[in-house]
Order: C-alpha cells, then structure tokens, then sequence
C-alpha cells in the first residue's frame, strides 16, 4: 500500500507540473536564497527586513518577504535596478513554491 500511496503523490504531482524536492535540497536551496537575499539588503539600514528574512521558516515566507525586500532595494538603488535584482532573486525560487506563488509577468516592464 505504501507504494501504491508515493505513486500515486508522484503522479498528481506530475500532472500539477511540480516535482518532488528532497528536505535537504529543499533546505540548501532556501539557505542560499535567503543569502542571495542578505547580500543585496544593507542590514545596517533594514534591520527588520533582514530579520524577517533571517528567520522566514521556509522558501514561502522568504518569498513573501520580497515585497519588502523590493521596497529596500528600490530605496538603495532605484526602481529599475531593485527590480533586476528581485528578479534575479525570484528565479532561484523555481519548483520550490506552489504553482500559485510563482511570480507573474509585469506590466510595468514594457
């Protein structure tokens, strides 16, 4: 029965267009977001971002925390350049998150 139940995830996460990631994949790939993030953020001028970030318990609440993130970065660098930066940080996100949270195209970029 055990097999049948982990074929059966498997397959309905296939047909929802997600894999499987392993918790320590998971694990690795949330720390080195969260420190893609630490590096762009001045921790001296946004201390609570970065600790809203710092401890975010997993690739969700790092991703909701862009929205702050992006706000710092904007302020730091401009809107233009904050926005490069966000969405380089977004890529990494790839087949952690629900297909709900993955980031839409914008209309403010044409």
């Amino acid at each position: 029965m055990s097999w049948f139940s982990s074929h059966l995830k498997s397959s309905l996460m296939s047909l929802l267009g997600t894999s499987e990631v392993t918790s320590s994949v998971l694990e690795d790939r949330t720390e080195g977001i969260r420190q893609l993030i630490l590096d762009e953020l001045d921790e001296s001028h946004f201390p609570k971002i970065a600790l809203r970030v710092r401890y975010a318990t997993d690739a969700q609440g790092l991703w909701h925390a862009r929205g702050d993130v992006m706000a710092a970065l904007a302020e730091m660098h401009g809107e233009s350049i904050a926005r490069e930066k966000i969405s380089r940080i977004s890529e990494q996100f790839t087949g952690l998150l629900p297909s709900g949270l993955s980031a839409r195209p914008s209309s403010l970029a044409n």
